[in-house]
């Protein structure tokens, strides 16, 4: 039947086409008709094997599962924190990751992909080292990375006043809130936790706004610069003034690669320099200091281009394609970016060669013209996150896609070609069964990376089959381990503080939920009667209590 549909409908199809529908065909048979969450597809053959690390939006902790979908290992953390949002395996087995409390602290600037903690765990889950990035005038967000000497690059924010603003040229119908929070870059060596190199964003603007001020120029004539007027996506203007939301290291290169999405480009400094080099616009092994060496995705941003010119849309997971495992692929050493917004109802992956030899075209031009590679997934709607998301080039020259807002994964080939699928089985962090649907937005994930079997951070490490995160799992592609119960549900309770006397908790369905004075009088007590519970607090005075949940006792601050 299929094959006299393509015979009758061969001159309506494009060669495109049939090729996405001989794809489709394909994967028919490793495709689950009944799974809604977990594996959907798992082509054994063709799949890279590997361990996939993941770091749930609303969970605390980290896991690494396998391509059936089982647990093979956890790091777990405090119920209190959430993933802020990164985490990898290093070579020796620990896990370095990022967190901040659920609830940020009133002092300190929040937005999109906020984070503050940094730490390294042993793969028995021990802290080896934690760094606080998190105050009224800094914090950590988004991204970290790890270097091959040990050492570690953070992104974070930074406060610059109204005062500061405007005494560098900022158009003063651009200053929310009187502060603006550029992002800078630290490099920690976490075994003598010192501060080993810093890069900082303010040192490196222009702008065309106020000839009186020292940075005045033409913003066009120096895209090596940052225009400190740059607004073009929100305006009005907002505090976070990059939203630099990944962060990469080539160290043959010595050089860092940054996301920076609110300008809708990446972007390549020298790391050569001396912090002090760093802020100047002379030294290193570029001889320009800490100036931008390379920029690409939207010239509108240095006043160079149109809307037409533009080819990166609030992208996400800017990575160098340098790990020695791809040296014989054809993008290798080439640049690989998640294209979130480049449609109304779908996101791209796309491929780049910035040729570092010459970053810098004729015309204060960057190379090169457009990408020298485009994917989507077969059914493009299928790929659309608005934010966070990622992609891994695997050693097999397929694709490891995470489409972040709908929490769904897939491998996939240069022929759209899939061979693995899998929908992550938790809302709102709450493992759910198969059968059920996900709401959008509800089992959200920052990234999936994938280890190969013989990652060298595996070797003599042991492995505990903890089951599957859904419940009920299905049996089709592997067989079940006996332990299901992966995820200890977490009550929590939030806004905390709570200014308009109203809070939301999860996860006490079914028990009896008291509040007490800190006098230790009862106030309320009512019975849970669903996972998510709306409870009006305005007859309540301001002040502290105690809530408890059966054996959780949980504080709350009214306002």
């Amino acid at each position: 039947m299929i094959k006299d549909f393509l015979i009758m409908e061969k001159r309506f199809l494009s060669y495109k086409q049939v090729l996405i529908l001989f794809s489709l065909i394909a994967n028919f048979n490793v495709h689950s008709q009944e799974n809604t969450v977990g594996v959907l597809t798992y082509d054994k053959e063709e799949t890279f094997d590997g361990y996939n690390l993941i770091y749930p939006n609303f969970q605390s902790d980290v896991f690494l599962i396998d391509n059936c979908g089982q647990v093979i290992h956890r790091w777990t953390d405090e119920e209190s924190n959430r993933p802020g949002n990164s985490a990898y395996i290093l070579n020796d087995g620990t896990l370095l990751k990022t967190k901040r409390p659920s609830s940020s602290p009133v002092s300190s600037f929040s937005n999109g992909g906020a984070g503050g903690i940094i730490e390294l765990r042993s793969w028995d889950n021990d802290i080896i080292w934690s760094k606080t990035i998190l105050d009224s005038l800094e914090r950590a967000h988004h991204d970290i990375e790890p270097m091959p000497n040990g050492n570690i690059l953070v992104i974070a924010w930074e406060r610059i006043f109204k005062e500061e603003l405007i005494a560098a040229g900022r158009d003063t119908t651009l200053i929310p809130n009187f502060e603006l929070w550029p992002d800078f870059i630290r490099e920690y060596n976490p075994y003598n936790d010192s501060i080993v190199w810093e890069w900082h964003a303010w040192d490196h603007i222009v702008q065309d706004f106020d000839a009186t001020k020292e940075n005045y120029g033409i913003v066009s004539e120096h895209p090596e610069l940052i225009d400190i007027n740059y607004d073009l996506n929100f305006h009005g203007g907002r505090p976070d003034f990059m939203h630099s939301n990944s962060i990469d290291y080539n160290p043959e290169l010595d050089q860092i690669l940054l996301s920076v999405a609110f300008f809708d480009e990446i972007w390549i400094i020298d790391h050569s320099t001396t912090t002090d080099e760093a802020a100047s616009h002379s030294g290193g092994n570029m001889n320009m200091g800490g100036d931008l060496l390379y920029r690409w995705g939207n010239p509108r941003a240095y006043k160079s281009g149109t809307q037409d010119d533009q080819k990166l849309f609030f992208q996400h997971d800017a990575e160098w394609i340098t790990d020695p495992l791809l040296a014989s692929t054809p993008y290798y050493n080439d640049i690989i970016v998640f294209n979130n917004r480049v449609s109304d109802d779908h996101s791209s992956i796309n491929i780049l060669n910035p040729n570092p030899g010459n970053y810098q075209g004729p015309d204060r031009t960057y190379p090169p013209e457009n990408f020298s590679l485009s994917l989507t997934h077969p059914i493009k709607e299928n790929l659309y996150s608005t934010s966070m998301s990622s992609v891994q080039y695997l050693p097999n020259e397929n694709f490891l896609i995470c489409s972040s807002r709908s929490g769904y994964s897939f491998e996939m080939n240069v022929d759209q070609e899939i061979f693995w699928e899998y929908k992550l089985p938790l809302n709102n962090g709450f493992p759910i069964s198969q059968g059920d649907q996900v709401l959008f937005g509800n089992n959200m994930h920052f990234r999936i990376d994938r280890y190969p079997i013989d990652f060298l951070g595996f070797e003599g490490k042991s492995f505990t089959d903890y089951g599957y995160l859904e419940l009920n799992p299905s049996q089709e592609f592997c067989d079940l381990t006996d332990v299901q119960d992966v995820i200890t549900p977490h009550v929590e309770l939030f806004p905390n503080p709570s200014y308009d006397r109203e809070i939301t908790i999860t996860g006490a369905d079914n028990q009896v939920i008291d509040m007490y004075d800190s006098n230790g009088s009862k106030e309320i007590s009512f019975l849970a009667d669903s996972n998510r519970v709306l409870v009006d607090l305005s007859h309540m005075r301001s002040g502290l209590y105690i809530v408890k949940f059966g054996s959780t006792t949980k504080k709350l601050i009214l306002f």
